[in-house]
């Protein structure tokens, strides 16, 4: 008994100290935290004012992979939000608006967690450096109630942890984005090339389609979008963890009134899928005959007749033709692919 009020009294103690304590820390935080990037701010502020685009790479939601997201119109700028949950944890969600814009200039977020009714309000504010950007976070916590009050003794810390591996991410991003559009820039087109492609799993969706100039292509957005969503959505994948769609068919069915093909997205590994109307497909490495086009997608049918003329005359065997967007599939009228036709003897 003489152990169990010593105990209890230890306990009280302890509660009086802490108690006394948490009357010196505020019952909330502001802090200023203050970061570069050798990019240039017109690169830079579409990465934060677009909710889509900021999640990607904000480790405070890019590092737990059950998290889901919904975003909401008008998805970039003042006026635009999204809500978050974990699928495994009902108690993890909560909210993010974006309050205020001056483009290239501010933004300014409120960050609802859970149930709390006070937001986090964070101000960020850009300055172009030439071709790098300062980056300066001003943020302020929410009230805590009297016995949480420590965790703001902690929350800077934190919050300066995930803001150093967010702009890691945003660097791999944005240097990602300038590669390609560097390699993009670069690209000659019309002229046929020999390339040596390396092998890739695809997931996506077997289909038949009219083959018409409206009714393909109408079709090809359609599976395009539908293979985009699962893989981002349902499988939770971020721009750096897929490639370039690609489509797979008969080299010389351009000729006839129905088509058959296969609409898949590359991805890394294997993974489990619960849609059936998903497969994986495997291309083996290969020699190709190339060519880049750009234009009108029933254009491409004068490239392809190239690349099978080519390898006649060649004498070389082919393979399914493969047709990688290296722009989204939006518009008939503006296409940009690469054409590769597998050949070996």
């Amino acid at each position: 008994m003489r152990w169990l009020k010593l105990g209890s009294l230890l306990i009280l103690f302890a509660v009086a100290v802490y108690a006394i304590a948490m009357t010196f820390v505020e019952d909330a935080k502001s802090f200023t935290i203050q970061k570069e990037i050798s990019y240039p701010v017109d690169r830079v502020f579409p990465q934060f004012n677009n909710l889509q685009n900021f999640t990607r790479w904000n480790a405070f939601f890019s590092e737990d992979p059950d998290f889901t997201f919904d975003y909401f119109t008008p998805y970039e700028g003042q006026g635009s939000s999204m809500s978050y949950h974990d699928k495994k944890d009902p108690d993890q969600f909560g909210d993010l608006f974006i309050r205020y814009e001056n483009p290239n200039r501010t933004l300014r977020y409120q960050l609802f967690e859970g149930k709390k009714n006070t937001p986090y309000l964070i101000d960020v504010k850009f300055r172009s450096l030439n071709d790098k950007t300062s980056i300066t976070w001003f943020i302020h916590t929410p009230k805590q109630p009297f016995l949480k009050r420590s965790l703001n003794l902690i929350t800077e810390d934190l919050v300066a942890e995930k803001i150093d591996l967010s702009m890691k991410n945003l660097m791999e991003v944005l240097g990602n984005k300038v590669q390609k559009e560097q390699l993009l820039e670069n690209l000659k087109f019309d002229s046929l090339m020999v390339e040596e492609q390396e092998g890739q799993l695809l997931l996506g969706v077997n289909v038949n389609s009219k083959n018409t100039k409206d009714a393909l292509f109408k079709n090809i957005v359609m599976n395009h979008n539908k293979t985009l969503n699962y893989i981002k959505m349902d499988l939770g994948k971020r721009n750096d963890e897929y490639g370039e769609p690609v489509l797979i068919t008969d080299a010389d069915n351009f000729k006839d009134k129905e088509v058959s093909y296969y609409y898949g997205i590359p991805l890394s590994k294997r993974i489990a899928v619960s849609d059936n109307n998903f497969s994986f497909r495997t291309v083996n490495a290969s020699r190709n005959y190339v060519i880049y086009y750009r234009g009108n997608y029933s254009g491409r049918v004068k490239a392809i007749q190239q690349l099978l003329l080519k390898a006649k005359r060649d004498t070389m065997r082919t393979g399914d033709l493969q047709q990688t967007f290296l722009e989204e599939p939006t518009s008939e009228a503006n296409t940009l692919l690469k054409l590769s036709l597998p050949v070996f003897r």
